[in-house]
């Protein structure tokens, strides 16, 4: 046995425009536009309290710090930094009477040099400056009072977005859910469950992400850029220019980095599902694996995958860490270029220290969502990824079609026949399955199919329960083709048995009956002892209320299959279909198996894909398919004395 390196293989991506996929995620914005509406305006009242701070920082400094007039020097003054004292303050006045050695008195105004100050005790310093001293107290508190405001507008604003997102998270993946229900079987058969579990789980919380963790974030940091830039250019133009000489190349890093990231991210997506999807299928064929003693060639394909998937994390973490201490270094420049020019214009007295300060202050900030666009790149680059793979499944296609309301013909109360009128049929062009089959089957009658392995029978079963549609001729239900049928409206009449049925995790209850209807416990009974479920379910801890584990792992094979032929009498179907439902049972339980099913097929139509043929001649009537076509029909008597295939088939078996 060799098990196939190539399990999984995903669509290759072209350059998919990052906003045409935004666009796509419009439809699920729209509802929510209320609050996002109400967030856009809190980010514009937080972006604006937090350009405040700085801002308040410098009038702190050049009004009461160090005071704007302090610096200047005047034509009555010499050169230095003086305090400017009001004489018409009995305080100061009495303070400058009692030292007037230190003051330059000049009518209502007296001047102290900074450096004499500490001259004076502190608290007369405390006096002269006490103007400033409640300037200052008034400059905290405003600060304080952004501070506390900023943080209630970023609490309601992280409610609201959180609430948007969950709530569109939860419409998309309902939304993917619901489309990969509707898709045909053959989509199933080329897409792993590994990967749609992925699309569904992983990538839905990805999109969440997005939306309650950048989005906010990137409008948050345009306009906080944008705001800088205006604050930063009202203040001093010239310091401004020289300073955002830096940012082409800023720009231009950004750029580089976001181009090498998504493709990075991409390829990390693809071996995240890849792993997923090699992990289920172990698990799924874990008895198998282990039968064959495969787990060896089984581990070294995973380690393939696994290697894959850190060849794809490490080239995205090395992109991280070029581009990271890249945008530090460039910050330092940017802080460099104000010391150095803003230092030249404070010295030359054409700007305030506030000025300077606050010229800093506001370059970090403005470095501070470049620095965070690697974590926000890396949110938004998972997201894009795992957007692009959502929108591959919502996009496809491959379902059967439903007919318009002008074609849609109502399934008959009634089944009085269903048709195959000249049928071929190909799961892959050119490799015909069926060829040319036509025959018909009334209501009431059992008819029985038989045939090698791979002649067409399952076929059969598919294009009768419309799980796929002909190549050519038409399949038809009381003279009406079936796809100008409503397909839920059709598989309501059709209940099928199959060999190894699938049970779903919960209860018994629930994998009998739907969930929804209103069944009495008599019927509920009646269904149980005709199909024989009664005695063991009735053995169980907590009856036909017990909880199933995934696939009825704890149900013998006979079990599930009595469980089954229980589901469809609960359906109560007009044709049963049966895929040799007794193969894998012992003697005792093929009895109570058989037993059910006539129970079933009474006053039913019933189609028996029949392995072994001792099961075919009960039916009124055989079909021996072989290579696509119906080479033989009749009784199981009939069929023996024409000495065809049938014939030898029964000389084999017997």
């Amino acid at each position: 046995m060799a098990l196939n390196k190539n399990i999984f293989e995903e669509k290759k991506l072209g350059q998919t425009q990052d906003f045409g996929l935004l666009k796509k995620l419009i439809p699920y914005v729209k509802p929510y536009r209320v609050l996002f509406a109400y967030t856009f305006i809190l980010i514009f009242l937080i972006t604006g309290l937090e350009l405040v701070i700085p801002y308040i920082t410098k009038i702190a400094i050049d009004r009461y710090i160090v005071p704007e007039n302090s610096i200047r020097a005047t034509a009555e003054t010499p050169k230095g930094r003086f305090l400017s004292c009001d004489l018409s303050d009995p305080d100061i006045s009495k303070i400058v009477s009692a030292r007037p050695a230190l003051f330059q008195i000049n009518q209502n105004t007296a001047l102290i040099a900074y450096s004499r100050l500490p001259d004076l005790p502190q608290e007369a310093v405390a006096t002269l400056r006490k103007n400033d001293l409640t300037g200052i107290s008034y400059a905290a508190a405003w600060l304080l009072l952004v501070v506390i405001i900023n943080f209630f507008l970023n609490f309601i604003k992280i409610i609201l977005m959180e609430y948007a997102g969950q709530q569109m998270m939860h419409d998309l993946r309902i939304k993917l859910f619901s489309h990969i229900q509707r898709l045909s079987v053959h989509f199933f058969t080329k897409n792993t469950v590994g990967r749609l579990v992925t699309r569904v789980t992983n990538d839905t919380q990805n999109m969440n992400e997005m939306f309650t963790s950048v989005l906010v974030f990137v409008i948050k940091d345009f306009f906080m850029l944008i705001g800088i830039t205006i604050v930063l250019f009202s203040i001093d133009w010239q310091l401004s220019l020289t300073v955002y000489t830096i940012f082409p190349f800023v720009f231009y890093a950004s750029y580089r980095f976001s181009r090498s990231a998504r493709e990075a991210f991409r390829t990390l997506r693809v071996k995240v599902a890849e792993i997923n999807s090699k992990f289920s299928e172990t698990i799924g064929g874990m008895q198998v694996i282990q039968l064959f003693r495969q787990e060896q060639a089984n581990y070294k394909n995973f380690k393939r995958i696994n290697n894959d998937h850190y060849r794809a994390g490490m080239q995205q973490i090395t992109v991280f860490a070029l581009f990271m201490p890249l945008i530090e270094m460039m910050s330092s420049i940017a802080l460099a270029i104000v010391i150095f020019y803003g230092g030249q214009s404070i010295i030359s007295e054409r700007i305030s220290l506030g000025t300077l300060v606050v010229f800093i202050s506001y370059i970090r900030m403005f470095f501070r969502p470049i620095r965070d666009i690697a974590e926000k790149y890396n949110i938004t680059l998972n997201a894009l990824s795992s957007a692009e793979r959502m929108f591959l499944i919502l996009e496809d296609t491959d379902m059967l079609p439903e007919p318009t309301d002008e074609q849609r013909s109502a399934v008959p109360a009634d089944m009085k026949e269903i048709a195959f009128d000249h049928v071929s049929f190909s799961y892959v062009e050119k490799e015909t399955v069926l060829d040319d089959i036509s025959f018909t089957i009334r209501a009431g009658e059992t008819v029985a199919i038989v045939g090698p392995t791979g002649a067409g029978k399952t076929s059969l079963v598919n294009l009768i329960t419309r799980f796929y549609d002909p190549t050519a001729g038409v399949v038809t239900f009381n003279g009406t083709d079936i796809r100008q049928m409503k397909i839920a409206d059709l598989r309501s009449k059709i209940a099928i048995v199959t060999q190894d049925p699938y049970i779903f995790s919960g209860s018994l209850r629930n994998n009998i009956f739907t969930i929804n209807a209103a069944v009495t416990e008599n019927k509920i009974n009646e269904i149980l002892d005709a199909s024989y479920c009664k005695s063991f379910i009735d053995k169980l801890s907590r009856g036909i209320d017990t909880e199933m584990t995934e696939s009825g792992s704890s149900l013998s094979s006979g079990e599930r299959q009595l469980i089954s032929i229980a589901r469809a009498l609960a359906h109560d179907p007009d044709l049963i279909i049966f895929d040799e439902a007794t193969s894998y049972v012992d003697s005792e339980t093929e009895h109570k198996i058989q037993q059910a099913l006539d129970n079933l097929m009474q006053n039913r139509t019933s189609l028996i894909i029949a392995h072994r043929l001792s099961t075919a001649r009960i039916a009124d009537r055989i079909m021996v398919i072989r290579g696509g076509k119906i080479i033989e029909s009749g009784t199981h008597d009939h069929l023996l004395t024409q000495k065809g295939f049938y014939y030898r088939l029964n000389q084999l078996q017997g």
